[in-house]
Formats: structure tokens, sequence, C-alpha cells
């Protein structure tokens, strides 16, 4: 009876350390999913232009720098809305649809259209002229619902840019081109106005709704200006060749908003790289992923450094001669 007893204690014993190894098993295989977890993240963005394409790559770099692999850990839907406020819509909606777990708006349009989709999924911009002004956050320093990002309004770039207008070239009649159907566009031509107004400049205003009326509206400033400024306005950039022409054509003077529309043929601007203003975008996209922080505990974010930057090229093209004093003053561009 003693050995059947000893029998029966040591079949229990085994039943109950194979019953541990079971379980400390599945418990290795759920932290093993756990490690596994993938995201999708909808990456929406206005359309193909040279600082949102930065902007974008700037964003996917930060995330895999921070662990955040696509292919491995990370899929992205990306979707171009070819600056059709319509497709942003659609765009938005899908995502809600398919339950990303984040949504990445490149410029003020797609942005909008992520935030009246859902205020539910977590959504982080970029290249975005006025955050507060476009209703996407309450206050900069606290962004509130589910939304934050980064901003490409540098409080100092338009007024770097429109002093060496004024003062450096001595234009007194500054023409723009913009689409007033864009709301960070009329932002930048308002605050324009003014700083040329305090300069003793005035300014000339031509608008477009469409990239096809961007040539015929700026050939409508043409002798009634002294130099153009083109504000980052996406209709107008999307058409830039053709400002940049007639500005070569007529020797006039062409300024822009950001430094990659410069390299393309204006005079200067004052910008900073919207890779890194992506990057630092992709940065707050992680801290939300990985549960640190919640969008609304995170303030939106300006550049963090400004330049004035002269192409030498597009100068000599539109008449403007290069003074020796600038060569220390600013940072030229020779072309690429």
């Amino acid at each position: 009876m003693k050995k059947k007893f000893q029998a029966l204690s040591f079949a229990l014993a085994g039943m109950l350390l194979l019953a541990g190894c079971s379980s400390s098993t599945s418990s290795g295989d759920s932290k093993k999913d756990d490690e596994k977890k993938t995201y999708k993240i909808g990456l929406t963005q206005f359309g193909q232009h040279p600082s949102l394409d930065a902007a974008t790559e700037g964003f996917k770099k930060a995330l895999e720098d921070q662990g955040f692999k696509e292919g491995d850990n990370v899929t992205f839907d990306v979707q171009d809305a070819q600056f059709d406020m319509n497709n942003t819509k659609t765009i938005a909606d899908n995502y809600v649809g398919d339950k990303v777990d984040l949504i990445f708006a490149n410029a003020t349009p797609s942005a909008v259209a992520a935030l009246n989709a859902t205020k539910d999924i977590p959504i982080v911009f970029t290249s975005v002229t006025d955050p507060v002004g476009s209703g996407l956050v309450a206050a900069l320093d606290q962004p509130g619902g589910n939304i934050t990002g980064t901003t490409d309004n540098h409080p100092d770039a338009t007024k770097t840019t429109i002093d060496f207008i004024t003062k450096e070239i001595g234009a007194k009649k500054i023409g723009v081109v913009y689409n007033s159907g864009e709301q960070n566009s009329e932002v930048q031509v308002k605050a324009v106005e003014e700083l040329a107004a305090a300069n003793g400049a005035s300014l000339e205003k031509a608008s477009v709704s469409t990239s096809a009326e961007v040539k015929q509206a700026t050939e409508s400033l043409v002798g009634r200006v002294d130099a153009i400024y083109i504000p980052t306005d996406n209709t107008v950039v999307s058409a830039l060749e053709s400002v940049i022409s007639v500005a070569n054509d007529k020797k006039i003077p062409l300024f822009v908003g950001e430094l990659d529309s410069m390299k393309k043929g204006a005079v200067a601007a004052s910008g900073f790289d919207y890779y890194d203003l992506g990057y630092e975008t992709g940065l707050m996209a992680a801290q939300i992923l990985k549960g640190e922080k919640k969008p609304s505990e995170i303030p939106v974010a300006l550049p963090k450094t400004l330049t004035l930057v002269i192409n030498k090229k597009a100068a000599e093209a539109q008449g403007v001669e290069i003074k020796s004093e600038w060569e220390s003053k600013y940072e030229m561009y020779d072309g690429e």
C-alpha cells in the first residue's frame, strides 16, 4: 500500500511539473508575441513636393532610430492626396476604417482632414503653418485632444526674408502669388503685408485657385513690382517652375518661403531643413506608440535652426548683384 501511495505521489508530482513547464512555455510565447507587436501607420501627404517629401523621409528615419522599422514591426500606408482637398478626406476616412495605430499628416489640409475623421486615433502632423488658426490644436504648448506635431512657421523666418528684400534689394513693391483657399497661405500673406509695411513697402497680390493659373498670375505682376515673394503655398509651389521662368525672363528677383524652393531658382530664402522637422515629428510618434505620452501631452514644436541662404546662380539670372558683405553674412548656395 505504501509503495502504491509513493508511486501515486511521484505521478502527481510529475504531472504538476509538466503543468508548470507548460505554463512557463505559454508565458514565454506570450512575451514573444508582445515583442512581435506590429504597428500600422497611415501616412497622408497633401502632394509631392521636395519639402514635404523631406519631412516624410525624416519622419520615417526617426521611427526607425527608435526601433520602429518598416517591414519588421511597422507598415506604412502611404497616400498622396495630389493637392486635392477631396482626396484628403477619403484618405483619412479609409485610415479610420482600417483602424491604423497612428496617422502622420503632412501639410495642413491633410492634418485637418485627419482630425475631422477621428478623435480617437493618435495624429501627428508636420509642415503646418498655423496649427491654432487652422483648428488643429487649442494651443501650441497644450494641444489637447488626439493630435500634436511640428509647425514650419518659424517666427523669424518671414521677417528675415522681407527685411532682406526691402533693405538689401531695396524693393518698395513686393508681388505675392498665392492660393486664397489655403488657410496657411492667407496667414503668411497677412504677415508679409505687415512686415513689408513696417519697412515702407507695399504688397501686390495675385490669387490663384489651381496650379494652371500660376504663370498667368505671375505675369500679371510684371511692371508692377520690384520683387516677388512666394510663401509655402502648396498650389503655387507645385508650379514654381513657371514663376521662375517669368522671374528670369523679366529680371525680377524671386524669393520663397523655404530652402527647397530656393534651390530650384529663387534668389534667397530664410528657412530650415524639412527633414529635421519631419524627424522631430517622428520622435513624437515614437513616444506615442511606446505609450510614453499621449498627443495632448506633447507640445507643438517649432524649427530649431534658421538661416538665410542666397542662390548665386538665381541671383545672376534675375539681375541681382551679389554684394561682398553677403558672403560672410549669409550662407551661399552655388547649385548642385
